[in-house]
């Protein structure tokens, strides 16, 4: 790898104050990459669906659902010292049917990208892969953050697995107080704390949880519940809150107030952090088994929690070899049984514990960035170098 001279980079995803995982993840990206010191201070081309008031670090808007907006925003990165465009793709953040507008923008980009895919899809539509095999096929390397949608990708969508690299999804490090010490803050002494955490939407499933969790309430008495998280802004947009309000009823339903508490708030990191940190169980009781990356579950691998979540692909990958449990999809029972197992095996909750901890060391951020950091430069020496030789 070459290091002696800086690249310019930007990166083309959604960003805060938009309210999106996929913000998250790049804001914590390119601060990363910040310190690694090898790149000139990255900058964000915004993914914007209204009006925000971003940072000096985006450099530039692209209207998501303007179609002229792709082909002029191809342009300005043509006549720009942009030498590298890391695309951030999940379909729903581009304009058209299945985001198809990001292929104008690749069609007419002069520039190499790469292309990391947040969604990974076993069984697409005809759109969706084709939308994802043009893109993967002009991409100069591709980044998935599980192991096990690299044989999809060259199965379902023909695509050359040299190509593909895996980096985690990464995750902010922080150190917090014990469990015992942010329970008794939060008035949580003596509880077991099970917690979700992230966007609430139909397809978390939520209801199954809540579901479960009274069915485990009738034997341990000392059960909480945290539903942490406001609803998705595209969902508020549709339905208001009605899909909260269920889940609300539902808790009444079942007489377990004392035994499930919404937080509803945009979390900070650091709030999301110091929840899971107090949390004996992580569950999530997410609904679309294709799911390939989950940033919530990702965060709760990095602090070592132990986890209960129905087996969807990122989840069978990250709680493989006994670094949690998981239950069958829409099945409170079987989301119980496994809750029941770490309250009542104290020893193998701490095995899980560290188990998952292990791995979750490997996915903090400062070793996410260096291996970022390597893809890009390696990527644009690659690429200087072809050009070089072409005559």
């Amino acid at each position: 790898m070459v290091t002696n001279r800086i690249r310019n980079v930007a990166f083309l995803s959604t960003y805060p104050p938009r309210a999106c995982g996929l913000a998250t993840f790049t804001q914590d990206l390119v601060r990363e990459l910040d310190k690694v010191g090898l790149l000139r201070k990255p900058r964000v081309i915004a993914v914007s669906d209204d009006k925000y008031s971003y940072s000096d670090r985006v450099m530039m808007e692209l209207l998501q659902h303007d179609r002229d907006s792709y082909v002029s925003t191809a342009d300005a990165i043509n006549h720009s010292d942009i030498e590298l465009l890391v695309i951030e793709h999940e379909y729903g953040i581009f304009g058209g049917k299945s985001g198809e507008y990001i292929l104008d923008l690749v069609d007419r980009l002069q520039i190499p990208f790469i292309t990391t895919l947040h969604t990974v899809l076993p069984k697409p539509t005809r759109k969706q892969k084709e939308i994802l095999k043009k893109l993967c096929e002009k991409s100069a390397r591709i980044v998935t953050m599980a192991s096990n949608t690299v044989p999809i990708l060259e199965k379902v969508y023909h695509i050359d697995p040299s190509k593909v690299e895996v980096i985690h999804h990464g995750v902010p490090y922080r150190i917090v107080p014990t469990r015992e010490k942010l329970k008794e803050k939060h008035g949580l002494s003596g509880r077991n704390v099970v917690s979700t955490f992230g966007l609430i939407s139909p397809g978390k499933g939520l209801e199954y949880g809540i579901e479960a969790i009274a069915k485990v309430a009738k034997t341990h008495k000392d059960i909480i519940y945290l539903i942490l998280g406001q609803t998705h802004p595209c969902i508020r947009k549709k339905s208001g809150e009605t899909y909260r309000k269920k889940l609300i009823k539902l808790v009444d339903k079942y007489g377990i107030n004392d035994h499930v508490r919404f937080v509803d708030k945009y979390l900070t990191k650091d709030e999301i952090i110091q929840y899971l940190q107090m949390s004996d169980i992580y569950m999530t009781p997410y609904l679309g088994k294709d799911q390939a990356v989950s940033g919530t579950l990702a965060y709760a691998v990095g602090y070592g929690r132990v986890i209960v979540s129905t087996p969807y692909s990122y989840a069978k990958e990250m709680l493989a070899e006994g670094r949690g449990l998981l239950a069958e999809f829409r099945d409170a029972e079987s989301l119980a049984r496994q809750i029941r197992y770490v309250l009542d095996h104290p020893e193998a909750k701490k095995e899980m514990e560290q188990k998952t901890l292990n791995l979750g060391r490997t996915m903090m951020w400062p070793n996410v960035a260096n291996q970022y950091t390597s893809l890009i430069i390696d990527t644009i020496e690659k690429e200087k170098m072809t050009n070089s030789m072409v005559i």
